[in-house]
C-alpha cells in the first residue's frame, strides 16, 4: 500500500508564486539574521519550520546534522537545503540569493567608503550579539523539548555538548556526530521508529551525481590550470574555492584559511583584514560573505563577485549532491534509530556554541546579562518576531554603551 505524503502548507502554490516566497523570505533572514552560524539555525528554525511549516522538525534536525557533516558554511547549507526540498534546485539557488546578497553589498560597501574603520567596539555591535544569543537560547529550547525529550536523549544531548567544549577541534562536530549515530544504532537496535514523514526531494540523482563530480573535478582542475594560466581572477577562484571546500566548521573556522590565502599571497594587508573581519561581525546573513569583502580589496567589484561565488559554490554542490540520496536513505529503519541520537547530539552542539563562543564572548557584566533576559521573555513569552527582538537588541546595546 502506498504510503500519503504530508502536504506541507503552501505546497498547493505555483512554481513561480513559491519561488517569490522563498525569496522573500530568505531576503528577509537575509537582513535580519545576526550573531554567526549557531544564530542562524535558529532564525531559520523560527522562520521556516515554526511560522511556515516548510518541514517538520525530525526533517529540520536531520537537514542540520548532514550539513554539520560536510564541510563549507553548515548554516548557508540548511538554507540552501530547505530551498532546494521546497522548489527544486531553482528553489535552493533563490534561498541562497536571498540569504546572502544583503550581507555582499554591505561587505563590498565596506570595502569601499568605509575601509579601515573600527567598528568592532560598537554599541549597537554588542547588542545584536545579545540579541542572537536569545535566538539560539530559543531555538535550543524548542530543539530540545522535541528532540531529547528523555533521559537517554538528554544525556546524549549534555554529553555532545561537554566533548564539544572539552575538545575543541575542527574535527570535533564530525565526530560527535559519527559517535551519536552509532551509539544510536546500538541503543535504538529494537525500538519502533516512528516513521517520517515522506517527502520528496525535487532534485535529480543524476543531477546529483554530476554536482560531485564537478566538485571534485574543480578540486583537482583549478591548482593546475593556476600553475599555467597566470590570471589574477582564477588565482582568486582556486583559493577560496578550496577554502569553502575543505573546511569544517564554517563560519570563524575559514578565517585562518582565508588569511593564509589573502595575506599570505600579498592581496590584502593584515590590518585591512582584520577591520574587513570586524565588519563581517557587524552585518546578518552568512560569515562566508566575508570573501566578498577580501575579493573587493584585492580585484575590485569582478574580485568581489569572484570570491563570492567561488567560496559558496562547493556548499551548493554538496547539497544539490547529497540531499537527494539522503532523503532516501534516512527512511531506513536502521538509520532512523541512528537519527534519533544524532539529532539529540545536534541539540547537545548547539548548546554548546550557545555557552562558547556566544555567551563567553558577549555576556561580559550584569546590564549584558539583564539585556538577553529581557530579549528572551520578548521571543519566548510575548511572541515578538525576531526582527523586533535584533532591533530592541541593537538600542539596549548601544543604552548599555552609554552607561
Amino acid at each position: 500500500m502506498q504510503k500519503e505524503k504530508t502536504a506541507l502548507p503552501g505546497s498547493s502554490k505555483s512554481g513561480p508564486s513559491k519561488l517569490l516566497e522563498i525569496l522573500a523570505v530568505s531576503t528577509k533572514l537575509g537582513l535580519t539574521s545576526f550573531g554567526g552560524p549557531t544564530a542562524h539555525l535558529g532564525y531559520f528554525h523560527n522562520e521556516y519550520i515554526r511560522r511556515r511549516k516548510w518541514m517538520d522538525e525530525r526533517s529540520y534536525a536531520d537537514l542540520v546534522a548532514l550539513c554539520q557533516f560536510l564541510p563549507g558554511p553548515a548554516s548557508s547549507q540548511v538554507g540552501i537545503g530547505i530551498g532546494m526540498m521546497r522548489a527544486g534546485v531553482l528553489g535552493g539557488l533563490i534561498a541562497w540569493l536571498g540569504f546572502t546578497i544583503p550581507s555582499v553589498a554591505a561587505l563590498i560597501l565596506f570595502a569601499v567608503i568605509m575601509q579601515g574603520m573600527d567598528i568592532s567596539h560598537a554599541g549597537w555591535i554588542h547588542g545584536l550579539k545579545i540579541a542572537a544569543i536569545a535566538i539560539v537560547a530559543h531555538a535550543v529550547l524548542g530543539m530540545g523539548q522535541k528532540l531529547a525529550p528523555d533521559k537517554i536523549r538528554a544525556t546524549i544531548a549534555v554529553l555532545a555538548a561537554a566533548v564539544i567544549l572539552l575538545w575543541q577541534t575542527v574535527f570535533s562536530q564530525v565526530a560527535v556526530i559519527a559517535a551519536a549515530g552509532l551509539l544510536g544504532l546500538w541503543l535504538y537496535r529494537k525500538v519502533d521508529v516512528p516513521e517520517i514523514p515522506d517527502t520528496d526531494v525535487p532534485v535529480k540523482r543524476s543531477f546529483a551525481i554530476l554536482c560531485l563530480t564537478l566538485l571534485i573535478g574543480l578540486l583537482l582542475i583549478l591548482p593546475l590550470l593556476r600553475l599555467f594560466i597566470h590570471q589574477p581572477l582564477l588565482a582568486l577562484f582556486d583559493s577560496f574555492y578550496r577554502s569553502g571546500s575543505l573546511v569544517f566548521g564554517g563560519g570563524h573556522v575559514v578565517l585562518p584559511l582565508l588569511e593564509r590565502e589573502t595575506v599570505g599571497a600579498g592581496w590584502i594587508s593584515k590590518s585591512d583584514f582584520l577591520a574587513g573581519y570586524g565588519a563581517a561581525q557587524a552585518v546578518p546573513g552568512p560569515l562566508f560573505t566575508f570573501a566578498s569583502y577580501l575579493g573587493q580589496m584585492s580585484e575590485g567589484y569582478p574580485g568581489a563577485i569572484t570570491a563570492t561565488l567561488a567560496i559558496f559554490l562547493p556548499a551548493f554542490l554538496l547539497i544539490a549532491g547529497t540531499l537527494p540520496f539522503w532523503s532516501l536513505i534516512r527512511r531506513n529503519s536502521k538509520v532512523q534509530g541512528a537519527l534519533i541520537a544524532i539529532n539529540a547530539a545536534v541539540v547537545g552542539i548547539l548548546l554548546a556554541a550557545l555557552y562558547n563562543p556566544l555567551w563567553t564572548t558577549t555576556i561580559m557584566n550584569s546590564a549584558d546579562f539583564v539585556l538577553v533576559s529581557i530579549l528572551f521573555i520578548l521571543l519566548v513569552y510575548w511572541k515578538l518576531p525576531p526582527w523586533a527582538v535584533v532591533a530592541a537588541g541593537a538600542a539596549g546595546g548601544m543604552i548599555i554603551s552609554m552607561l
